[in-house]
């Protein structure tokens, strides 16, 4: 096993050692299948995607909930993520022996802690909304305090901040709630040569469009996504190919809630440009779908481009976490 296998390997463990800065503490998670995405319908094609499975999350902790971002540490398997509460959590997805979904299990939360590894435990301090990972380097943004910022993956949990990364995008253009709700490891392979990519939910600039930024690399600078309709970005992530997948939402008293996913050409994407992209698949209160907030892409061991999506449920009655599976027909 890789040293890097081994680290994720211990940070995953079903124990929930007490740390210095804040204890981990494991959840025990209840998992009810979807097994049909659009309501009372076996119809498994939607837009550019074929629907594979889902789960609706439950515990008896009431610290479930809010799930705002999630990455993969290994193919469809070992996770991290960030709770708009101020939370990590990370866990294990298990599938059963035709692929589909079936639980989550090693499943633990912990508290983020400040730069002296003292619980923060204020909301306005850490809506975190957007998440990568590169190797052992975690990244994390932040709205209302507006905030980039790196952590080290640990083998016995998430610790304090290491440094802040300049957001490049002006601070008085982000809205308080309407922050860096995406950030996005791009391929290295690629146009953006491993750059990460922030994209706010809805700041806008003076064209109406939301403002986002490469913060690194050869393409480093502000740019823009045009908005299209009534939706907000939520999350994203980069295609194998190289492409930018961002997931959006929307949300009215009349219509409900809605999500969509668009598609933008990563060779689009540089300092100054305005991309639009193609929809790759809507959905509104007819399907499985609540406040999809999180979005991860990863490779299935078959070669099938896989869609990962989470939604947050506000820790509200009314609402449910969700984990909704798909794969992609890149036609």
């Amino acid at each position: 096993m890789t040293r890097l296998t081994l680290l994720l390997a211990a940070l995953l463990a079903a124990t929930a050692p007490v740390l210095a800065d804040a204890p981990v503490k494991a959840l025990t998670i209840a998992a009810r299948p979807i097994v049909n995405f659009a309501i009372g319908s076996s119809e498994t094609r939607f837009g550019k995607l074929d629907f594979v499975g889902g789960l609706e999350l439950t515990s008896d902790d009431d610290d479930l909930g809010a799930l705002s971002a999630f990455r993969f540490l290994s193919p469809g398997r070992d996770f991290i993520g960030v709770a708009d509460t101020g939370f990590w959590y990370t866990g294990r997805l298990d599938h059963d022996a035709s692929g589909k979904p079936v639980g989550v299990s090693a499943f633990a939360m912990q508290e983020m802690v400040d730069r002296d590894g003292a619980v923060i435990g204020k909301k306005w301090l850490t809506d975190a909304e957007g998440l990568s990972v590169d190797g052992a380097r975690v990244t994390a943004s932040f709205e209302r305090d507006h905030r980039v910022s790196e952590y080290a993956l640990s083998a016995t949990g998430m610790g304090a901040p290491k440094r802040d990364v300049p957001f490049l995008v002006p601070a008085g253009e982000l809205r308080q709630n309407r922050g860096f709700e995406t950030i996005a490891l791009s391929p290295k392979d690629g146009p953006l040569a491993g750059a990460r990519v922030l994209v706010s939910e809805k700041s806008l600039d003076k064209k109406g469009d939301i403002f986002a930024a490469v913060i690194e690399g050869p393409k480093k600078g502000v740019f823009a996504v045009t908005r299209s309709g009534e939706f907000d970005i939520t999350d994203g992530a980069f295609l194998p190919g190289g492409d930018l997948l961002l997931l959006e939402r929307s949300y009215s008293m009349a219509s409900g809630v809605k999500m969509r996913l668009r598609r933008f050409r990563s060779g689009d994407i540089g300092p100054g440009a305005r991309i639009d992209g193609d929809i790759v698949m809507q959905a509104d209160m007819a399907y499985q779908i609540d406040n999809m907030e999180g979005l991860d892409v990863w490779t299935r061991a078959d070669g099938a481009t896989m869609v990962s999506l989470i939604s947050d449920d506000n820790h509200s009655l009314l609402q449910r976490s969700l984990y909704l599976e798909f794969s992609l027909r890149d036609e």
